[in-house]
């Protein structure tokens, strides 16, 4: 009988150890998923799609071609001021 006893007192503080250990890190999962998610969806704030992309190198783009532009006409004004000399 004795012996019975001892040996239910062992199983039980065995699988109440078990099922707190197993509940920790349920708990524990659950929370890094819920950081994780939250990463994600801050991450994506942070990103910019094709469209805005394309949109900023258009507009650089469009700036250094009005740059050449200017560089051209100030080369040819000068290379003009050069001949009349």
């Amino acid at each position: 009988m004795e012996l019975t006893l001892v040996w239910s007192g062992l199983l039980t503080f065995f699988f109440g150890l078990l099922s707190w250990v197993l509940r920790t890190y349920v708990s524990e999962l659950q929370r890094v998923t819920i950081l994780l998610n939250r990463t994600r969806e801050e991450m994506a704030k942070e990103y910019v799609t094709k469209g805005e992309a394309h949109a900023d190198i258009n507009r650089v783009m469009n700036r250094l071609e009005a740059l050449d532009s200017k560089l051209d006409r100030l080369l040819e004004s000068r290379a003009q001021g050069r001949d009349k000399v």
